[in-house]
């Protein structure tokens, strides 16, 4: 059976191009914290292209102070993958001493959404510390649907947590094709590759940010199934071409020049480079499987 699902070419107005591929020095940027503590591991932290959790909330305060606080980027921490800023030092040094205990729960995602089995953003203002932990929410509406049945809401959460980092976990450490901005796909929105079989420019209004990147999505529906599970929707090899991945090199791409592999996003570069790929799909996706690990620890380490 051919392993392509799925391709949707826009190629009418494309140039027939060379091949040329060189580490990629334009898009392209290592995000998260790597730390020996986290090597090797999966992490789900709700963290910005630069690592940053809380949205520069202070998560102490949250203890100590019963509000939320801005952290002040001169107090700053490391914990599992992501940067915490505080307001003061006192506050660093609580942090330093014990920090799963003020580190948020569900890596700082929407508790309500991890009870429904998916993943959201949160807003630092919705927030209750319920048994020792800091639990966030999304915004009024989850807050309220939580609190419908909140100890039943946290067992689910609980129970559901696990699985949600299983399957949507990545490394601590990765280079992704993402912009100055931390925006993806160039704006294009990554559900509507698999729900509408083409590339759709996505809202900015209707953006989530997942794993330090940004995506824009063309209306809730497919923001919802993004949010369902990110990482089915992902591109593949850090939305890098796939063909200069397995001939273990790394190149930016042309989202409208992509197809679907084994239900995995593949784009390239240029049509040359899809023509290659083609040549030998099953092949070059092992290869490229094979080397993007290396590729992605030699950029960013």
């Amino acid at each position: 059976m051919n392993r392509v699902l799925l391709t949707r070419l826009m190629l009418s107005s494309l140039l027939s191009a060379p091949l040329v591929l060189t580490a990629c020095s334009g898009p392209g940027r290592c995000v998260g914290i790597a730390d020996a503590t986290t090597e090797n591991q999966k992490l789900l932290i709700n963290t910005d292209q630069n690592g940053l959790a809380l949205q520069g909330y202070d998560p102490v305060a949250y203890f100590t102070d019963s509000r939320p606080v801005k952290g002040d980027p001169a107090f700053r921490s490391t914990s599992r993958g992501a940067v915490y800023q505080f307001a003061s030092a006192q506050h660093k040094a609580m942090f330093d001493a014990d920090p799963a205990k003020y580190t948020p729960e569900y890596g700082g995602y929407c508790a309500y959404a991890a009870s429904i089995d998916a993943i959201s953003p949160t807003d630092p203002n919705f927030w209750e510390i319920v048994d020792g932990r800091l639990i966030l929410q999304h915004n009024q509406k989850a807050w309220d649907a939580w609190h419908k049945d909140a100890p039943g809401n946290l067992v689910k959460a609980d129970k559901n947590w696990p699985g949600l980092v299983e399957r949507n976990g990545t490394p601590p450490h990765a280079l992704l094709n993402i912009d100055k901005t931390g925006l993806a796909l160039e704006g294009y929105d990554p559900t509507s590759y698999f729900l509408d079989h083409k590339p759709l420019k996505g809202n900015p209004a209707l953006s989530r940010q997942f794993q330090g990147a940004t995506y824009y999505f063309v209306d809730a529906d497919h923001k919802n199934a993004f949010e369902k599970e990110p990482t089915k929707y992902l591109p593949k090899f850090g939305g890098f071409c796939g063909y200069a991945a397995a001939i273990n090199k790394v190149s930016p791409v042309n989202p409208e020049l992509w197809q679907l592999v084994d239900g995995h996003l593949v784009l390239q570069h240029t049509p040359e480079a899809y023509r290659l790929f083609n040549q030998d799909v099953p092949g070059n996706y092992a290869r490229a499987e094979k080397n993007w690990p290396g590729l992605s620890h030699r950029r960013c380490d």
